[in-house]
């Protein structure tokens, strides 16, 4: 690659980072319009077009023509509305809108080949006219022409504009990467912090022992003095040394070895403890440096929760009204501040969280009025910090409430519990069921929501994070999902424990607390075994069993056990282990992708001794107790004899379409059986049998709603499931395959098959 290319390169990174930051102020600026007084328009208005205005400059230096124009048509609607020849009415605001998706669409793409992967012209051109309509009512098209061509405008920009890579006075861009490898480095220093105390307390215990050592030497001095005075033959009694003695007595060379050795002795002594106070001196030194530089690199890592919080208006805007509902957003606490790693890691998870507020929680507005609700629902994002170095993320609405019924039905329909278990379970006992993987409570699976896959990625995350979530929720008021979550990821406290022939390390932040009781104390309640902590019964396992280890020898013949208690609340176990051994810092290293999923583990740390210890996952050690405590109680089961092919029955009038449906489905392994409208797959399910129907809606002589609606009427057919596959993607559509009962509801325009196989499986 010669000089120019690579230099673009270069650019074309700087722009891509420059340009997302425009993007994302213009989107919450445009939320902001819409809501915002007539008297602050104005104010508006100008921030955002400034941002277009110095995104179009930084385009121009790049050679990107695509999003100058619609950077350039973007500032002449919003010129318009600065000089109020129209105004910020709906139709408007949406065209920015989509201008917008589309302007991050073409710069999330922009790489070595530049606008390649960008939109369609033709999507373009039909955004450039829709501009041009809007300047033509507004009088100012002065003859231009809607030019799918994309000509550059005359216009110039202020040099001042061009793809400034620096964000302000004082500041530089740093790459990511950098930063992460200049973090990492930065924490390895605790390794060398801690070998360094672990040096100075082995170098105290051999101080220990030299001193000991000069104190036997001193009483043996003593002893021998006195057996010399006590020697046969001896002429004097004169105290160590003796100037003269006879040359045959046996004791002189004895007692000149004994002395000399025993200044060395007392040198040495000497000189161990110099040596022992230089090196506490320099641990000092060593651990104050590394944990100043420690806590400036964390400092320059952090990030205001607000870097992510910034996208959510747009989202929760796009996404109500994609589902016909009103709703606002509320923020609070974005200027705490977190390790930026979290920070990404948590932008998906918060997405899943407001999403699941809007699509079921938050009702429609002629369900909210009816219930003397306002018709806008109310989404809160609130950040607050909490004891222990960590923060929490509340994602709260005012909408309905968690329909409980339906967790039960989806719980006891997926096997996560038995239908007895279920009736008797609690709430408190349910809510926790939702973040379990196909829980859902949608009466219809979209390309939205109903898999049952978003709050479980949401716990998978956070777990992985080190930190946890819960919810809670109140009938007709509302429903809150808390996320606990570490301030950083750099270190943590921790406490080494000894189970077995291994040491582990427990996160303090998932320790209730540590007991000791007498092995006569533990009661077996229902199969499981129990100890009393606070007045409560709770579940007591060892941690050896959990972790399938061998147990240690002897150890239950010990009079007491220690047990370290982990959870919160009502989820609470207690682990039995051999010896807690003492709270340290731990740094956490990751597995690595081949051992990334390694059960109960979340990383590991090395000690000062060298030896590397597993960092337990309290979350996992939970889940995997429960499993352990429930062994003794689970029933066999009889072996499977060989799995049915299930069967489908594809109703699509294309032939092609159904000729792809038809062969996707055999290679996953189902019978497939077509019809080619709704009367004909009728008669087909009266002739046959079958475990699920997958339609076309759009068909001659019966649709596929219709075919749904007189399935749901005939009770031979009633319970089959149905998926919809479709091209109609509008929001009364998707309504009107829920109203028919539809089970699921694919848009053609996302079609993949590893989805559709994917609905298939959940259904049936």
């Amino acid at each position: 690659m010669d000089k120019d290319g690579a230099f673009l390169q270069k650019l074309l990174a700087t722009f891509k980072v420059e340009a997302a930051e425009h993007v994302s102020a213009i989107s919450a600026d445009l939320v902001a319009l819409e809501k915002a007084a007539p008297n602050m328009r104005a104010g508006i208005i100008e921030r955002v077009f400034r941002e277009s205005h110095s995104m179009k400059g930084a385009a121009r230096a790049v050679n990107l023509s695509t999003v100058e124009t619609l950077c350039q048509s973007f500032e002449d609607v919003l010129s318009a509305l600065k000089k109020q020849q129209v105004a910020p009415e709906a139709e408007i605001i949406d065209l920015l809108h989509r201008s917008v998706n589309i302007l991050g669409g073409i710069i999330s793409s922009v790489g070595a080949a530049g606008e390649k992967g960008r939109p369609e012209r033709e999507t373009i051109g039909f955004l450039l006219r829709d501009f041009e309509a809007i300047m033509k009512r507004a009088g100012e098209a002065g003859g231009k022409e809607a030019c799918p061509d994309y000509p550059q405008s005359g216009r110039e920009a202020p040099s001042g504009d061009v793809g400034a890579p620096f964000a302000g006075a004082g500041t530089i861009r740093v790459a990511k990467q950098r930063l992460d490898s200049i973090l990492l480095q930065t924490e390895g220093l605790l390794s060398a912090k801690q070998a360094i105390s672990q040096r100075a307390a082995e170098l105290s215990g051999i101080m220990a022992d030299a001193e000991q050592v000069k104190k036997d030497w001193a009483r043996m001095r003593t002893e021998l003095q006195a057996l010399w005075k006590a020697c046969p033959g001896k002429h004097s009694a004169r105290v160590l040394p003796a100037p003269v003695k006879p040359v045959n007595d046996p004791m002189k060379g004895v007692m000149a070895l004994f002395e000399k050795n025993g200044d060395r002795v007392l040198r040495l002594n000497d000189s161990l403890l110099s040596l022992g106070k230089a090196l506490e001196r320099d641990r000092r030194l060593v651990n104050a440096m590394v944990d100043g530089l420690m806590d400036e690199v964390k400092t320059v890592s952090m990030l205001p929760v607000s870097h992510v919080l910034e996208l959510m208006p747009k989202l929760v805007r796009d996404l109500a009204r994609d589902r016909g509902k009103d709703a606002e957003l509320v923020l609070r606490g974005g200027e705490i501040e977190i390790d930026r790693r979290i920070l990404d890691e948590m932008r998906e998870p918060l997405i899943h969280l407001v999403r699941n507020c809007i699509d079921h929680g938050i009702e429609g507005p002629r369900e909210r009025t009816a219930v003397n609700k306002p018709p806008a629902g109310a989404i809160i994002i609130e950040v607050a910090h909490k004891e222990g170095r960590a923060i929490e993320i509340a994602v709260s609405d005012d909408g309905a409430g968690v329909d409980i019924a339906r967790v039960r039905t989806a719980a006891v329909r997926l096997g996560v519990i038995s239908r007895e278990e279920a009736e008797r379970a609690t709430e408190q006992k349910l809510l926790p069921l939702m973040f379990r993987s196909g829980v859902t409570t949608s009466p219809i699976i979209t390309d939205i929501s109903g898999r049952g896959l978003g709050l479980a990625i949401v716990q998978e995350k956070v777990e992985k994070l080190g930190g946890s979530v819960v919810c809670e929720t109140s009938e007709g008021k509302g429903t809150t999902f808390r996320v606990l979550l570490p301030l950083t990821l750099a270190t943590f406290r921790g406490v080494l424990v000894q189970a077995g022939d291994h040491r582990f390390i427990i996160p303090v932040t998932g320790i209730d607390c540590t007991v000791r009781v007498g092995r006569d104390k533990i009661r077996t309640v229902e199969n499981m075994e129990t100890i009393t902590v606070d007045d409560r019964a709770i579940p007591y396992v060892a941690l050896s069993a959990v972790l399938e280890m061998q147990l240690k020898g002897g150890v239950g013949d010990q009079e007491f056990v220690q047990a370290a208690v982990l959870g919160a609340g009502e989820h609470r176990i207690a682990f039995g282990i051999d010896e807690i051994l003492h709270e340290q810092e731990v740094l956490v290293k990751d597995l690595g992708r081949q051992l990334a999923r390694v059960r109960n583990v979340a990383g590991a740390t090395v000690l000062g001794t060298g030896e590397v210890v597993p960092v337990l996952n309290v979350s996992g050690l939970l889940k995997s107790a429960v499993r352990v405590s429930r062994v003794a109680k689970a029933p066999s089961l009889p072996e499977e004899t060989g799995a049915e092919r299930k069967s489908v029955l594809v109703v699509e009038d294309s032939i092609t379409a159904r000729t792809l449906l038809k062969n996707i489905l055999e290679t996953a392994g189902y019978d497939v059986q077509t019809a080619v409208d709704g009367i004909d797959a009728f008669t087909s399910l009266k002739t046959g049998s079958f475990d699920i129907v997958v339609s076309d809606v759009d068909m001659p002589r019966m649709n596929g709603l219709d075919l749904t609606a007189k399935m749901r009427a005939d009770k031979r057919f009633s319970e089959l499931p149905v998926v919809l596959v479709t091209a109609l993607e509008s929001r009364e559509d998707r309504e009107r395959g829920i109203d028919v009962g539809a089970d699921a509801y694919i848009v053609k325009s996302s079609f993949d098959q590893s989805n559709l196989i994917e609905v298939i499986r959940r259904l049936i």
